[in-house]
C-alpha cells in the first residue's frame, strides 16, 4: 500500500488490486486514486502490464504458479531475499520478471511512505525492465543498487541485522532499566536520543570513526564492572554483550585508538568468565 500510494503520487496509475482481504485492498485503493478492486489475481495478470506481488514471501510461489502470465508483461515481487528464480512460471510465459525491494522499515503505512524518500532499492532484472525499475527507484526519491540472484539473501540477513535487532537491542537495553525500577517506555524514551545520536555520527562521521564507549578506549575496567553486574542481574543478556564486545574489538582497532596488545586483552576479557560477584552476605 506504501509502495502503491508513494507511486500514485509520482503521477504512476496504479490501476487495480487484488488482496485475500477485502479492507487491506480497500486501503490501497483508497490511497491511488482510479485504483479498482479486483476479485482475483487471475483479473489483475489479465489486464495489467505491470504487476506487483506484495505478499509474504512465502506466499509467491504459489500466486506465481497458479496465475497465468502472458508475453509482454511484466511481473516484480518486492521481497528482499528471494530473487527472481520464484517467478519462474511467468518467465516460461514470455512475461519479464524482476524485483524492487525497498531497503526500507514498513511498521505502518504512513510511516513507510514518510520514510521512503532517500530509501535504497535493491533491483534485480533483465533490461528493459531494469531500467523502468531504475526510474521507479528514483522518481521515489531513492537510490538503487542492481543486485544478482545469489547476493540476495545476505542482502536481506544484512537489513535484518540493521533493522530488526536494533529493535532487540534496545529490548535489552530497556530490560536493564527494569531492575532498577524504570518501565520500559521510561526507559525507552531516555535511550532513543542516544540511539539517534549514534545514527547520527554512524551517517555524519562514518565507520569506525564513530564507535565511542569502553571499547573504542580500550577501558579494561567498565568492561569488568559490566560484566560482573551482567552476570549477577541476568544471564540471557550476558552472552549477547560478550558477543558484541568480541564483534566490536575490530571497529575499535581500525579507529586505531587501541593497539594489538590491547585487543588481544579484550578479547581474553570477553572470553573469559565475569568475575565472581561479592554483594553482601544476605
Amino acid at each position: 500500500t506504501a509502495l502503491a500510494a508513494s507511486m500514485a503520487g509520482q503521477g504512476y496509475t496504479v490501476a487495480g488490486v487484488y488482496s485475500r482481504s477485502i479492507p487491506s485492498a480497500e486501503r490501497l485503493a483508497e490511497r491511488a486514486p482510479g485504483c479498482r478492486i479486483y476479485r482475483s489475481s487471475q483479473e489483475i495478470a489479465d489486464r495489467m502490464d505491470l504487476v506487483f506481488i506484495t505478499t509474504p514471501d512465502d506466499v509467491i510461489p504459489a500466486v506465481v504458479s497458479q496465475t497465468a502470465w502472458r508475453l509482454g508483461q511484466s511481473v516484480v515481487h518486492c521481497s528482499g531475499a528471494d530473487s527472481t528464480a520464484v517467478l519462474e512460471p511467468a518467465r516460461k510465459s514470455g512475461a519479464a520478471v524482476g524485483c524492487i525491494h525497498p531497503l526500507q522499515t514498513f511498521a505502518s503505512i504512513d510511516h513507510a511512505i514518510e520514510n521512503l524518500p532517500g530509501s535504497t532499492f535493491a533491483l534485480e532484472a533483465e533490461e528493459t525492465l531494469l531500467g523502468l525499475l531504475k526510474d521507479i527507484a528514483t522518481k521515489l526519491g531513492g537510490h538503487w543498487v542492481v543486485l544478482k540472484a545469489e547476493n540476495k539473501v545476505l542482502y536481506h540477513a544484512s537489513a535484518v541485522i540493521a533493522c530488526n535487532y536494533l529493535v532487540t537491542l534496545v529490548k535489552l537495553a530497556t530490560d536493564l532499566w527494569q531492575s532498577f525500577g524504570i518501565s520500559t517506555p521510561e526507559a525507552t524514551r531516555a535511550l532513543l536520543p542516544l540511539v539517534r545520536g549514534t545514527v547520527n555520527n554512524i551517517e555524519n562521521v562514518g565507520l569506525p570513526n564513530c564507535l565511542t564507549g569502553p571499547i573504542a578506549r580500550g577501558d579494561l575496567g567498565t568492561i569488568k564492572k559490566h560484566l560482573t553486574a551482567l552476570e549477577a542481574e541476568t544471564t540471557s543478556v550476558l552472552g549477547t554483550y560478550r558477543e558484541l564486545g568480541r564483534q566490536t574489538i575490530p571497529v575499535s582497532l581500525a579507529k586505531g585508538r587501541i593497539n594489538e596488545e590491547r585487543a588481544k586483552e579484550l578479547q581474553d576479557l570477553f572470553a573469559s568468565p565475569a568475575a565472581p560477584h561479592h554483594g553482601n552476605p544476605g
